[in-house]
């Protein structure tokens, strides 16, 4: 069978290394180690590169390859008795534009306190923008388990943050420190 499209590795590597980055910081909560599993990810991608049959499957095969890697890391970690929940400090090797707001940083924290499962859902439905659907198809997982940990996962991290991100959220919505009128 031929194919029409002939990946290229440094195109891949290009258009893709920041969503490879992206998950697995989500879901590790630490840099160190989300450069290893991107690095291990790419690694994998140059072996099965001519496997890859479209841009959507070298994508998906990306997403996938990913996920797993960063769920065997935390299993290893628990193995091993590490602490899973590494405070991350967002600024760190990152550029000024790229750096969050205070309250992108805090809910990142309060993502990473999730269950794996319920987190893995969450950044791939609401960071990768995939239906539920396609997140059971990345994760190998029944659609119904996908959907559950979907709405377990939205739950506890509204929880969380309702006891946890009280000075963002006021109930006349004036940031704490600052005047109805704007003065501080």
């Amino acid at each position: 069978m031929a194919r029409d499209w002939q990946p290229g590795f440094e195109q891949l590597v290009d258009e893709h290394q920041s969503m490879v980055f992206s998950l697995a910081v989500r879901m590790t909560a630490d840099r160190g180690l989300s450069e290893e599993i991107a690095q291990d990810v790419f690694l994998d991608l140059d072996r099965h590169l001519m496997k890859l049959e479209s841009p959507l499957h070298a994508c998906r095969w990306l997403r996938r390859v990913t996920m797993s890697r960063a769920a065997d890391a935390l299993r290893r970690r628990r193995v091993r008795g590490v602490d899973l929940w590494v405070e991350i400090d967002e600024t760190h090797g990152a550029q000024p534009e790229e750096r969050s707001s205070p309250l992108a940083a805090e809910l990142d924290r309060l993502l990473a306190t999730l269950p794996a499962a319920h987190r893995a859902a969450l950044v791939l439905r609401y960071q990768e923008d995939l239906t539920p659907e396609e997140i059971a198809a990345t994760l190998n997982a029944p659609l119904a388990t996908v959907k559950s940990n979907l709405q377990r996962g939205l739950k506890l991290l509204r929880a969380k943050a309702a006891s946890q991100l009280k000075d963002y959220v006021r109930a006349d919505r004036t940031p704490k420190g600052v005047l109805n009128d704007g003065r501080v």
